[in-house]
């Protein structure tokens, strides 16, 4: 299923979630022919994120409401702008109004975030990264507003990338066996994918340079000094791996991993932690 075809589906079953059997509150005291407009009025300073999907949102539900859009993804809003205006039935812009502010608010609030980690970024090599660490069914739309705020995605999902991680290390029963389970499996289903191993310590970094064979070397946990450390030492040896800085970073700390010369740090409170952006649909 492509990520549009995802979308899709997400915003029928939302809008089936929370309409259900009708949303008779519309229905009592709004007349059927009533026309209307509404603005969306932005509230909090940020990045604005999730516009397309709005009008995707007002569109699956009634394709006759129209939207004028004045800000689009990717625009730094201020408290008073305004986003776009929505035009057509009332009871279809009160019906899609909750759905489509709680996927911009998410989705701006993402956006803002990455945006700000990224600013921490500037002058250094590396790059933000998201993680799956995302709210079930809203997988695209959050990695979307990533995207939006600046940042790069890791993997969408279990499907398009291989990530040996600390688990799958144990169980497969060290190192060298789970890099080489990747590349035979690889192998035999004729899969083009990259292989990352996440090393808990400069020892386990040794050993995956040593068996060779991968794209990227998730540090998890590593300390500033050690990431400088495993840096130096990847360099060395093949300076062609990627090298992924995870665990617990922040805003404090981002940008001392991002000076010792890696090329990715992971983020996980981008999506698993974030405050929403502060936004409101209005009647006109």
């Amino acid at each position: 299923m492509t990520e549009k075809e995802l979308i899709r589906s997400l915003i029928r079953l939302a809008l089936t979630e929370d309409i259900g059997d009708g949303d008779h509150t519309t229905l009592c005291s709004i007349p059927e022919t009533e026309q209307g407009k509404s603005k969306l009025l932005i509230k909090e300073k940020g990045v604005l994120a999730g516009v397309d999907v709005a009008i995707n949102v007002f569109h699956t539900f009634d394709p006759e409401l129209q939207a004028e859009v004045f800000l689009g993804d990717g625009s730094r809003v201020e408290p008073g702008d305004v986003a776009f205006i929505v035009s057509g039935k009332v009871r279809s812009i009160l019906q899609t109004e909750r759905l489509v502010l709680n996927i911009m608010q998410r989705m701006s609030g993402i956006a803002t975030l990455t945006d700000n980690y990224m600013k921490l970024l500037e002058g250094t090599p590396a790059k933000v990264l998201d993680t799956r660490k995302t709210t079930p069914g809203m997988r695209m739309l959050e990695k979307q507003a990533v995207r939006i705020g600046g940042g790069e995605n890791h993997r969408t999902g279990l499907f398009d990338m291989i990530l040996l991680k600390d688990n799958h290390v144990d169980f497969a029963g060290g190192i060298e066996n789970a890099i080489r389970g990747a590349q035979n499996y690889l192998k035999e289903k004729n899969k083009k994918l990259k292989i990352e191993i996440e090393v808990r310590n400069l020892d386990e970094l040794q050993k995956a340079l040593h068996v060779g064979g991968v794209d990227r070397i998730m540090l998890d946990n590593f300390t500033p000094a050690q990431t400088l450390e495993a840096v130096k030492t990847v360099k060395a040896v093949n300076d062609r791996v990627e090298l992924e800085s995870s665990g617990g970073i922040t805003v404090d700390t981002i940008r001392e991993y991002a000076e010792t010369g890696v090329d990715y740090i992971s983020v996980g409170a981008l999506t698993h932690s974030v405050k929403s952006l502060d936004m409101s649909l209005k009647a006109i």
